[in-house]
């Protein structure tokens, strides 16, 4: 009897074992899935193309010049000259490449765009008393295009990415006209043609804003703080053109 209880003992020992072994295997070859890897939101190579306005270009504001020789017909009249500081319009194309998956991208880009602006001055001449003696109006046309190699830092939090950075490049501007009007009267006494030309040295300072619609699309709002230098004109006065430009786009990865 004490013989039949110990063989049913160690039969019912071998079972649990033999059990647990089993359900030890099961869970050791259990297949897990791999989390899907994070998403990259705009890396590498892209295109953009963008436009806005040119809010505003510093050209200085009135100067007043008068006659200082007592021979002169002129003496004691001032002639007021009074900048015209219009709004423009630029549009261009974008290509570069962002470098890493960081935070942190470092970027490079060519920025390719046209500048067209109006200029000119109101011009006012006053006697020794005041009087308004002749007044005209003076509008200008400007078309540049502006070739600019831009350095970007750019912040990657996920599909919202600011950046700012600055660039250099060359400038090509060409007067397409002259209109020279009587304020009071409205005739255009001088309507020229086109045919000055300009090419210079220019620099900008940029920043802006991405938003990633999905990892290779994104629309984005940008500022330009640009410069025109007349680093070939000899004078005794600053002639940087200072604009500000503000814009929209959208850029494409590859």
């Amino acid at each position: 009897m004490t013989m039949k209880k110990f063989t049913i003992l160690a039969t019912l020992l071998f079972g649990f074992v033999t059990a647990s072994v089993q359900a030890g295997e099961a869970v050791a070859y259990k297949q897990v899935a791999p989390p899907p890897p994070p998403l990259l939101w705009g890396v590498g190579f892209y295109g953009a193309i963008d436009m806005g306005a040119n809010l505003y270009q510093n050209r200085g504001g009135d100067q007043t010049f008068s006659a200082t020789d007592p021979n002169d017909p002129l003496f004691g009249d001032t002639l007021t000259v009074s900048p015209k500081n219009d709004v423009g319009f630029f549009g261009g194309i974008k290509l570069g490449y962002v470098f890493g998956t960081g935070v942190f991208r470092p970027t490079l880009e060519g920025d390719f765009f046209y500048n067209g602006f109006r200029g000119g001055a109101d011009f006012t001449l006053r006697d020794s008393f005041g009087n308004v003696l002749a007044q005209r109006d003076v509008t200008t046309w400007i078309n540049t295009g502006a070739f600019m190699g831009n350095f970007i830092g750019r912040f990657a939090f996920g599909r919202f990415q600011p950046y700012a950075g600055a660039g250099v490049g060359i400038y090509y501007a060409e007067s397409a006209g002259t209109e020279v009007r009587n304020p009071v009267t409205g005739n255009v006494p001088i309507n020229t043609g086109g045919g000055q030309s300009h090419a210079d040295l220019a620099w900008q300072i940029i920043a802006g804003s991405d938003y990633y619609w999905t990892p290779k699309f994104s629309t984005f709002i940008e500022y330009h703080f640009l410069n025109y230098t007349s680093t070939q004109i000899d004078t005794r006065e600053d002639r940087d053109l200072r604009q500000h430009l503000v814009g929209a786009g959208v850029r494409v990865h590859f």
